[in-house]
């Protein structure tokens, strides 16, 4: 042991080769530990809306209008703040609609740069100039900077500050540099951002989220149901290729994979069209608006219907394959009377709403024609070859995880599986029998061997576990007994469609159980919380996403426009800084162009969940610890340079020395 500490504080000694270095770093770190706390931004369930999610990111679910209300208070008017709001989350757009209005445009870049510097202050005040620095935007960084920190040495402040902004008229860069302030209050407003899941289906925007949340400072992603089906598509998991197609179809988005991913549908919809050329296919009708074009909306019905059979084939096949993933319940085709028109559930005769079945033989229902076949091997190869998909799920990857414990918090997307009594629920899968943080941590380590495992076993078995994680109950991103899909393409009768949730989600409200999930995941009872999304929180009929006296949030409320009648807003969010925890109900957001012209942000119910006595401090985080754990061993590397054990390195100033 000896002489590991040794060799470890001789490489520490390579990055602090002084007795001055050494202590300068620890008065550095020691400074930063009674910095305020970062702002931690918390959304889940975004599915592909873009619009919305974009919108929230830029607003911080209102921190930007809390710091323009804490610097401007009473001496700006609320339209003069709104508007200078406004600019912040779009500068160029909002710039060019103010400017076309204006007759003296030097004044008004002028009071915007005083303004947008008074508020990029006030978001800079919490961090080291380093981290600010970094922050800034490399072309005008240094302008930036003597811009928002103080300079005690220059007599005249307002003269030198005026001079700056002055040239910066002159020069013709002012709408640069106020677009590129704007940027940076966003950026320094949100430390960092946690995705709690599904980013993906329903909304016709995920892969510009994906672009989005790559470009992002610093983020981390709890993966969801709809997230892993896609990382199974991309591995070319059959199932999770026709589900993710499926959906994709059912909400009129196929432009996400043939525009946003460049993945030819052509093979799919040129057999559509010919194997249900005389279907009306009135079972498979869109979610949402349809498309306009009578002949798109018919291909797209005759798709939707081609792929979802499809889908019904390739999910019997893996349910024989995997009897232990114990999901024969899904595999329905063999249950049909295709004579008759009927289908036989739990002992029950039910009359299907549509019987035309052409690629299925009802002696073998499971297995794909020619042409199919033909379909799923062109998919399967266009969904392993996507660039860009592929380098999404590589972010998903690294960036993601089934669960996260950050701060005091618990993250996860769906649910911990639950007993009617409240014990975690056993699972086995491939002579593993796991639960409560082993069943999270089985799957985690699973979905990564789906995609670079070196045991071609070992991948194929994480690869079907993906569709396994999508649709199954003991999958802590489902957590619903069942996945009626084809009862609700298939049957009008509601009992049929229902699909009972988890014991977690009304076993929640007792502390004993979510205490008992706090210390499974490591965490105290006392001070640490849940937060989770998935199941939309029906806000309209009273239900509230702050449950168990606080001590667990759902945070779904539904960012999904499909959702939004059933639940009545458009997606809770979460901030949590250094002041405590602010939850955020949205109304739904009309549009961009709105938000732009009309001043119109998403109106936010915010409410305090948590109050914080003090103000906490970085040294009260996850971070702090480590500064702390960091400031120790450099305490104790300063013990060896005294004590003699480590000779202090000083450069030599030999220009003859030898390399």
């Amino acid at each position: 042991m000896h002489d590991l500490q040794t060799r470890y504080l001789e490489r520490l000694s390579e990055l602090y080769p002084t007795i001055a270095s050494a202590s300068m770093e620890v008065i550095n770190l020691e400074a930063i530990l009674n910095l305020p706390k970062g702002t931690e931004h918390f959304l889940t369930d975004v599915h592909g809306e873009y619009e919305a999610f974009a919108h929230v990111l830029k607003n911080g679910s209102g921190a930007v209008r809390r710091k323009v209300n804490e610097v401007f208070g009473t001496t700006l008017s609320d339209q003069d703040k709104r508007t200078l709001a406004t600019l912040i989350y779009y500068p160029r757009e909002k710039m060019a609609l103010i400017l076309a209005k204006t007759k003296n445009k030097k004044d008004w870049y002028k009071i915007t740069l005083y303004r947008l510097i008074a508020v990029s202050k006030r978001a800079a005040s919490k961090y080291t100039r380093s981290k600010v620095r970094k922050a800034l935007p490399p072309e005008f960084a240094y302008v930036i900077e003597e811009l928002i920190t103080e300079k005690d040495d220059v007599r005249d402040k307002e003269s030198y500050y005026d001079a700056i902004v002055q040239t910066i008229i002159r020069l013709g860069r002012a709408e640069d540099f106020i677009s590129a302030l704007c940027e940076l209050i966003q950026r320094l407003v949100v430390d960092h951002l946690h995705i709690l899941g599904d980013i993906y289906d329903r909304g016709p925007g995920p892969h510009i989220i994906m672009d989005d949340l790559m470009a992002y400072h610093s983020v981390d992603v709890q993966w969801g149901n709809h997230d892993v089906l896609w990382m199974g598509a991309a591995t070319g998991q059959r199932a999770c290729i026709a589900n993710a197609l499926r959906i994709c179809a059912r909400y009129g988005n196929l432009d996400i994979l043939e525009e946003g991913y460049g993945i030819n549908l052509l093979p799919l919809a040129t057999f559509a069209m010919q194997a249900y050329e005389n279907d009306p296919c009135t079972c498979f009708a869109l979610k949402g608006e349809p498309p306009k074009n009578k002949n798109e909306r018919e291909m797209n019905l005759k798709m939707h219907k081609a792929i979802s059979i499809i889908q019904f084939k390739v999910e019997g096949q893996m349910s024989k394959e995997h009897p232990e993933f114990g999901l024969e319940g899904r595999a329905l085709l063999h249950r049909i009377d295709y004579e008759r028109g009927v289908i036989t559930l739990d002992g029950k005769e039910y009359k299907l709403l549509d019987t035309n079945f052409p690629t299925v033989d009802p002696k073998d229902p499971y297995r794909l024609s020619d042409a199919e076949e033909q379909v799923m091997e062109r998919l399967e190869n266009a969904f392993q070859k996507c660039e860009k998909l592929q380098e999404h799920m590589r972010f998903l990857l690294a960036k993601g995880s089934l669960y996260k414990v950050y701060n005091g918090n618990l993250l996860f997307h769906g649910c911990v599986p639950l007993n009617e009594d409240g014990s975690f629920r056993e699972v086995e899968l491939y002579g593993h029998r796991c639960s409560g943080r082993s069943l999270y941590e089985f799957f985690d380590e699973y979905i990564r061997k789906g995609f670079v495992a070196e045991d071609l076993v070992e991948r194929k078995r994480g690869r079907d576990l993906m569709w396994y994680i999508w649709l199954h109950e003991n999958s802590p991103l489902f957590g619903k007994t069942k996945m009626a899909t084809f009862e609700r393409y298939f049957l009008a009768e509601k009992e049929t469609h229902k699909e009972n949730k988890n014991p977690y989600y009304t076993l929640i409200e007792d502390e004993e159980v979510a205490n008992r999930i706090l210390e499974e995941f490591g965490l105290s009872p006392e001070d640490g919380h849940i937060i989770n999304g998935h199941v939309p929180v029906k806000t309209k009929n009273g239900e509230s996403p702050v449950k168990c006296g606080g001590k667990v949030l759902v945070i779904d409320g539904g960012f999904s426009r499909a959702y939004q009648k059933e639940t009545g807003i458009a997606g809770y969010t979460l901030i949590y800084n250094s002041y405590g925890l602010i939850l955020a109900a949205h109304k739904p957001f009309e549009s961009t162009e709105s938000a732009i012209e009309n001043e119109i942000d998403i109106h936010s119910d915010s409410v305090i969940i948590q109050r914080s006595t003090e103000r906490e401090l970085v040294g009260d985080t996850d971070s702090g610890r480590k500064l702390k754990a960091d400031i120790a061993d450099l305490e104790y590397l300063l013990e060896a340079y005294r004590s003699g054990r480590i000779i202090e390195k000083f450069p030599s100033h030999n220009s003859n020395s030898q390399r």
